[in-house]
Order: C-alpha cells, then sequence, then structure tokens
C-alpha cells in the first residue's frame, strides 16, 4: 500500500510539475516575443519620422535610436520601403535579408521567425515588425504609401528562451526532487500507525502479545477494537469448550463409575438391565444439556441485523395460548429501527426465558419495550429490551438469590429456575447486562436486558 501510494503521488507530482513547466515555458516565451514587438514597434516609430528628398530619396534620422543600426551585421536592422526604392541602415549592409512587401498605410505586421543570411554567411532567423505610412509630396501633393520594417536577429531571443528554460527546469527539477523525498518522510510517518498495528498483530500471533494496545489513532481504533473483540471472543470460545468438555466428563464420571460397580458386583440380569438403561439415559440428558449450553453461550461475533417484533410475536402467540385459562396479554413497544445483531437462536432464547417469566407471574398483562441505545462514535447502536408484568414483583432483597441458577422465586410455581440464568449467560457473551427492578407503571417486575453497540 506503501509503494502505491508513492508511486502515484509520484506520477501526480511529475506530471503537475512538467505541466507548470511547458505552461511557465510557453508564458515565458509569449512574453518575450511581446517585448520583441513592442521594441521593433518603438524602432519602426522613429523611423517612421524620416525625410524624404523632392526625388522621394529617404533622409533617415540624424541621430539613430540604437547604435546597433550603425554597425554592420549586428543582429538589428532597418528598412524603408517604397513602390520604386528601398532604404536600409548600415547594419543591414552585407547579410541578406528576406525582402518586405510595402504595407497599405495604418498597417501593422509582426512575423517571424523568417530565413536570413549572415554577414559570414551562415543561416540564420529573424523577427520582422512592419509598419505602413504615407507621407505628401510637396511637389505634386500627391500620398506616397512607405513601410518601415525593424528586423532582429532571432538568436537573442533564442539564448533568452534558452536561459530561462534551463533555470526554470533545474528549479523545477530541484524541487520535485525535495518535495519527493518531503512526500517519502511524509507519507512513511502517516503510514507508520499501520506499520505498529502491523507489528503488534505479529506479536500476538506469536504468543509475545495478548491483544492490540489502546495507543493508537482514533481512526484505528474500530480496527484494533475489532480485533481486540475477535481474540477475545476466541479466547473465551476455546475456554467454554474446555469448560464445556470438563463438565461433561465430570457429568459423566459418576454414571459410569455406577455402571462399573454394578458390573463387577454381578447379580440378576434384569436389575443389571433396568440399571444400564437408567444410566444411560442419565447421560443422554447430561450429553444433551451440555450441548444445548455450549450453544446457547456462543455467538457469532459480526452477525446480520435480524428485526425482533416477527421473532417475539411467535413466542408471544405461543405464551399467550399456554396461559390461556389466566387471560394473560402481551403488548409490544418496539421501534422499527431496532435490530438484533447476533445468532437468532441468542434472541429467541433472550425474548422467550424473559416473557415466559413474565407470564408466569404476570396477572393480567406483559409489557415488551425495545428501543436502541444512542452509539458512541465510529459504532454501531446498542439495544435495550425490557419486560415488565403486572404481578407481584420482586422484593429488592431477592433479586441476587434469584438470579441464581436453580433457583426460583416461589417453590409453588413450576419451573427449574434456570431461565434467567440462560439469559445471563447469553448477555455475558455479549457483553450485555441484566437489570432487574420494580416496574413504575406495571407494578410488577421489570427485566431490563442491556446490550452495547458493536464495532
Amino acid at each position: 500500500m506503501r509503494s502505491r501510494q508513492l508511486w502515484a503521488a509520484s506520477l501526480g507530482l511529475i506530471a503537475f510539475l512538467a505541466l507548470a513547466g511547458f505552461a511557465l515555458d510557453h508564458a515565458f516565451q509569449n512574453t518575450a516575443e511581446n517585448g520583441m514587438r513592442e521594441r521593433l514597434h518603438s524602432y519602426a516609430l522613429a523611423y517612421a519620422g524620416s525625410d524624404f528628398a523632392r526625388d522621394g530619396s529617404v533622409i533617415p534620422p540624424w541621430v539613430a535610436p540604437d547604435p546597433r543600426f550603425l554597425r554592420p551585421g549586428s543582429g538589428l536592422y532597418a528598412q524603408i520601403v517604397l513602390r520604386a526604392s528601398r532604404w536600409e541602415s548600415d547594419s543591414a549592409q552585407g547579410p541578406r535579408l528576406p525582402p518586405g512587401p510595402l504595407l497599405e498605410p495604418g498597417t501593422r505586421q509582426f512575423d517571424g521567425p523568417l530565413p536570413m543570411t549572415r554577414i559570414n554567411g551562415e543561416q540564420g532567423m529573424v523577427y520582422r515588425y512592419g509598419y505602413g505610412l504615407a507621407w505628401i509630396s510637396s511637389g505634386s501633393g500627391q500620398e506616397i504609401p512607405y513601410t518601415v520594417y525593424v528586423l532582429e536577429d532571432a538568436s537573442a531571443l533564442t539564448d533568452q528562451v534558452a536561459t530561462f528554460r534551463a533555470a526554470l527546469w533545474g528549479y523545477l527539477g530541484g524541487a520535485g526532487a525535495v518535495l519527493l523525498l518531503l512526500q517519502t518522510v511524509v507519507l512513511g510517518w502517516s503510514l507508520r500507525p499501520l506499520r505498529d498495528v502491523i507489528d503488534e498483530l505479529k506479536r500476538v500471533q506469536a504468543g509475545s502479545a495478548a491483544g492490540m494496545s489502546e495507543a493508537h489513532p482514533r481512526e484505528l481504533e474500530p480496527l484494533t477494537e475489532s480485533i481486540n473483540a475477535f481474540i477475545q471472543s476466541e479466547r473465551e470460545n476455546l475456554e467454554r469448550q474446555r469448560n464445556t468438555m470438563a463438565d461433561l466428563a465430570h457429568s459423566l464420571k459418576t454414571p459410569l463409575a455406577v455402571l462399573r460397580a454394578r458390573l463387577d458386583a454381578g447379580g440378576d440380569e434384569a436389575e443389571l438391565r433396568q440399571e444400564v438403561d437408567t444410566q444411560v439415559r442419565r447421560m443422554n440428558d447430561l450429553v444433551s444439556y451440555q450441548l444445548a449450553r455450549a450453544a446457547r453461550t456462543g455467538h457469532a461475533l459480526y452477525a446480520a441485523p435480524i428485526e425482533i417484533e416477527p421473532y417475539a410475536e411467535q413466542i408471544v402467540v405461543g405464551l399467550e395460548k399456554v396461559y390461556a385459562a389466566r387471560g394473560v396479554l402481551c403488548e409490544f413497544e418496539i421501534a422499527p429501527e431496532a435490530r438484533f445483531h447476533g445468532e437468532l437462536g441468542d434472541l429467541q432464547e433472550l425474548l422467550g426465558n424473559l416473557l415466559e417469566n413474565a407470564f408466569k407471574w404476570a396477572r393480567a398483562r406483559v409489557l415488551l419495550t425495545v428501543t436502541e441505545v444512542a452509539p458512541s462514535a465510529g459504532r454501531r447502536p446498542g439495544l435495550r429490551i425490557v419486560v415488565e408484568d403486572d404481578g407481584p414483583g420482586i422484593a429488592e432483597e431477592k433479586i441476587a438469590r434469584v438470579l441464581q441458577r436453580g433457583v426460583r422465586g416461589d417453590e409453588r410455581v413450576q419451573g427449574h429456575g434456570i431461565g434467567l440464568s440462560i439469559v445471563q449467560d447469553i448477555l455475558r457473551a455479549y457483553r450485555g447486562e441484566l437489570r432487574v427492578g420494580r416496574s413504575e407503571e406495571r407494578g410488577g417486575a421489570r427485566f431490563e436486558a442491556l446490550l452495547p453497540g458493536g464495532a
């Protein structure tokens, strides 16, 4: 990822510097040409003030606008073109300049570079500026057109542009190298937290660290928290499997010992068969219980959200039939956006045990309320499931005892006393909690299952 980002950023930087260089080069060349045109125009205006003799010959200014006009082959030339004659400055003596046409009065023309032959015979190029004018003959009174041309060797402009280009690309190249180096340093610095995460993950894989630390930028916290949650979940799964196997082995030890003793003691075959049948059924019940317990406490870390109302409806319909003789009914207040993020079996166990407990103690009404819990930044919403009844309720001093496995609130009421313990096991697996109190609206018991939001 670092290499891809570095290559992409480097190519973008190089492309930008190249485009900027070409744009600046083109702008400078246009500026230089415009400067030459304005300079040649000022020279043309100086020669536009030339006088003419009666025979039409040109009388140039006494003082040349630039000393180079007086030096042959200097690179700066002046021409005055008439219909039948032509005048050239001293600098044009020797070089062969491109001939210029007679322009209409008021016409201005800038062109080039045009081919020419220098005084030493070498081929060269010139820029030419033409200015069309007219003068009135004092003898005939006629308007006689003429054109002033000023030419300058293109090598001056070429050298100027070449010097600018060398400096431009030198500076841009140096700036590009510095920016690339700075970009590499900044990219390495900005990706350092990711490298730290990778290093920590390698230490976790090697067993030298128990989990990801909390010393990471805020943007990476959801990632490290998810990794820690996954690690913790896997450890809990492994621990649960070990506990389940240990519990199962311990539970089976007594029936197996009874069978061994019965076989060693001998006796009637019918009694032995009956004892074997009894112990086998007991072991089958133990295995079924332990497997069901393992299935209840496990859950998928990343599960699809489950809509709650359809499954609550199925459970309540069955419970209302069971307790139809007492006329117990259940009302729903379920938020449409509320979702359970976990296994369907866990949701059914959670709702089933809470609702069955409420139906068992309610006089006539049970209320199921499900709402979302506001999430923290970057996390999904939590879930609050509240079941209330209008029964006798639970005294505050008895709450801790009722939540113990195998304890019933009233021994006269049928049950095994493990429903609320199963609810606590499920909530514990989801990092949730169970709160028990008295319902202010119904007057009976109030059970609140709170599930925190996830990453």
